[in-house]
């Protein structure tokens, strides 16, 4: 930890700009995401545009496209959190906010065996027909995270979960690639990951015992 944190140092005395804008941006995303905020998709679309040319550059490919998709999601996510927005609750005339949702885990233990098969077919193709870097585990966290931001979108609680795991390798791809702020903004990121996990958690609870009091009432 104290190598990356020199090295970390170092880089930030040349730091490319355009790297620096994103990573801020990214990291105000994820804070922003886990407090349920709308603002964190505006966030999300400027540092995705910046990153797309930032992994582009060092031949991150998966990642480069990544962030293309991103870019679509940014917008499709703002749009899912606003449109219950148009709605007014019945009680008090206040705007409805899209709910937190739980999937049951067998259906995500399927899900994963499933982007798992695609991510290695991806990989081998990446590998054989591309000057991908580090093609298998480009695409592993490239695949998993094109999944894991459609349940941010849908605001499912385990989206937190894929992230712990996708952000932990992340962290290996940018080290040796030399992004060292955007390795040391997935550290972070692993912390700020399992705060979202249990805050909207502990929102997901109290909006189920709210919805059992409204039905024994």
């Amino acid at each position: 930890m104290a190598e990356l944190f020199t090295r970390f140092l170092e880089y930030t005395v040349t730091l490319p700009w355009m790297e620096l804008v994103a990573m801020l941006l990214a990291f105000a995303y994820v804070i922003l995401a886990a407090q349920g905020s709308l603002w964190c998709w505006p966030a999300a679309f400027i540092s995705t545009a910046l990153y797309t040319i930032v992994f582009y550059d060092v031949l991150l490919l998966m990642d480069s496209a990544l962030n293309v998709y991103y870019l679509v999601m940014a917008i499709y996510g703002y749009w899912t959190w606003t449109k219950n927005t148009r709605k007014k609750n019945k009680e008090n005339g206040e705007p409805l906010a899209l709910e937190i949702i739980s999937w049951q885990a067998s259906w995500h233990l399927k899900v994963c065996l499933l982007l798992t098969v695609i991510a290695a077919g991806l990989g081998y193709v990446m590998a054989n027909h591309t000057s991908a870097a580090f093609p298998y585990v480009d695409t592993f966290t490239t695949v998993f995270a094109v999944f894991a931001t459609y349940l941010v979108t849908q605001k499912v609680l385990e989206n937190w979960l894929y992230w712990l795991v996708i952000d932990a390798i992340s962290i290996y791809l940018y080290i040796e690639k030399d992004l060292m702020p955007t390795a040391v903004l997935f550290i972070i990121y692993i912390f700020i990951a399992g705060y979202g996990y249990l805050k909207w958690r502990s929102i997901y609870k109290s909006n189920n015992i709210t919805l059992q009091q409204a039905a024994t009432s």
